[in-house]
């Protein structure tokens, strides 16, 4: 057994100042894929509804003490998806999102998280055999990788701007109304907002590219029209954000910095870092003086920390540990730890490290380039009560990767 601890700083509350939402704690489950909602290649109308499976996950979730659960990725588009089987916030589906995410909300909620949904759009990075024909800030092609090959888009016109921002919004108040704390705007691995944010990708000559403050347009007026829908008092907003893109002429971290700024004076009060795009990859350490920390973007929030009054910080990629979390609490380099893949490999990580039971995650002897697609299959267990595949055992982690990709 692990000797007891008193990770005091990871259990203490945190509140935010314009919502007055209260974290519990400095844990943030980052969004992921779940893949476990409603999807058919031909109807449209059936892609997207939650499940009693995509429900229970949430429910396990729940009671597994995290400071704030954050739902998804939500595409707000059913043709722009990242996978098949997302859930979806789509405002032209014919079933009611508000009545259907409501039992998704009271469960993760249940037990005393906050809970936000993150609202996502995947642009050029929908795979080819969802949508042959995706949109993007412009027409540069997403090589193929991870298994998925990936269509040429074409630019959006500014109409369908202007309705992508209104879905966005419809969205968010949908969110609101089935009971979450707030909504996350997806900017960062290459999503459509961060094909916008990326010189590398945004080739525009209108006012939604060239300069930093054409190519971030469209985020600010998301949030403008959320903040129209939805009263800012009581509603969190979020946005999850590369640090950098990791990729020549892609957004980088100075651009990530000044655009930090802009997003605290527009009312943003949780920004989550992260980095790297299906193209250039980046959950992997980038410098030997970060592996003793763990987390691949402490450098950075170390920089842009002090430059935040009010909104508070997340760090999403690579912690493990107690100790390199509470380090970077206390060394205020972020406000919150985000985690993904260990807590499909154990819901209750986080109560069991505020407990003291656990000191660090178990190992995943599984090749990183794989772990999505395992963590997928850890998610389906998860939600439909079986045993969690155990990846630290080298014969299991084998076995799981087999029966991930063949099923």
């Amino acid at each position: 057994m692990p000797s007891q601890v008193s990770p005091t700083i990871l259990a203490s509350p945190l509140k935010f100042p314009i919502s007055g939402k209260v974290a519990p704690n400095r844990f943030l489950k980052s969004a992921m894929t779940e893949r476990l909602c409603t999807y058919d290649q031909d109807n449209h109308d059936l892609r997207g509804k939650p499940t009693p499976e995509y429900i229970e996950l949430y429910e396990q979730w729940g009671k597994g003490a995290i400071g704030i659960i954050v739902l998804g990725n939500l595409p707000v588009d059913r043709t722009a998806l990242e996978a098949k089987k997302n859930a979806i916030i789509d405002k032209r589906s014919s079933w009611d999102p508000v009545e259907a995410f409501k039992p998704v909300i009271a469960a993760s909620k249940r037990h005393g998280s906050l809970v936000i949904g993150q609202l996502t759009h995947g642009g050029r990075q929908t795979p080819s055999d969802i949508n042959p024909h995706p949109v993007s800030s412009s027409d540069i092609q997403n090589p193929d990788g991870m298994g998925m090959t990936f269509a040429k888009p074409r630019p959006m016109t500014l109409a369908e701007i202007d309705d992508l921002v209104d879905s966005f919004a419809f969205a968010a108040e949908v969110l609101y109304k089935a009971g979450a704390d707030g909504a996350q705007l997806h900017a960062a691995h290459g999503y459509l907002l961060s094909q916008f944010l990326s010189g590398r990708v945004n080739k525009r000559t209108d006012n939604y590219g060239g300069s930093l403050e054409n190519r971030s347009r469209i985020v600010f007026r998301i949030f403008e029209e959320i903040k129209r829908r939805v009263p800012a008092n009581d509603f969190l907003l979020s946005i999850k954000m590369n640090s950098a893109d990791f990729a020549e002429g892609g957004f980088t971290d100075e651009e990530s910095a000044k655009i930090a700024i802009m997003l605290e004076a527009a009312g943003v009060e949780l920004i989550e870092l992260s980095g790297g795009t299906y193209e250039s990859g980046a959950f992997s350490h980038k410098k030997d003086s970060t592996i003793k920390r763990e987390a691949f973007f402490i450098e950075f929030a170390d920089r842009i920390r002090p430059t935040l009054k009010t909104a508070k910080l997340a760090v999403t990629g690579g912690f493990r540990s107690v100790g390199p979390m509470e380090e970077a609490l206390a060394e205020k380099s972020c406000d919150f730890i985000g985690l993904a893949r260990p807590l499909t490999a154990d819901p209750f990580f986080c109560k069991d490290i505020i407990s003291g039971a656990q000191l660090h995650a178990a190992e995943n002897k599984v090749n990183p380039s794989m772990q999505t697609a395992t963590s997928v299959y850890q998610i389906k267990t998860i939600a439909t009560g079986k045993p969690i595949p155990d990846l630290s055992i080298q014969e299991v982690a084998d076995s799981t990767l087999q029966a991930a990709l063949s099923g």
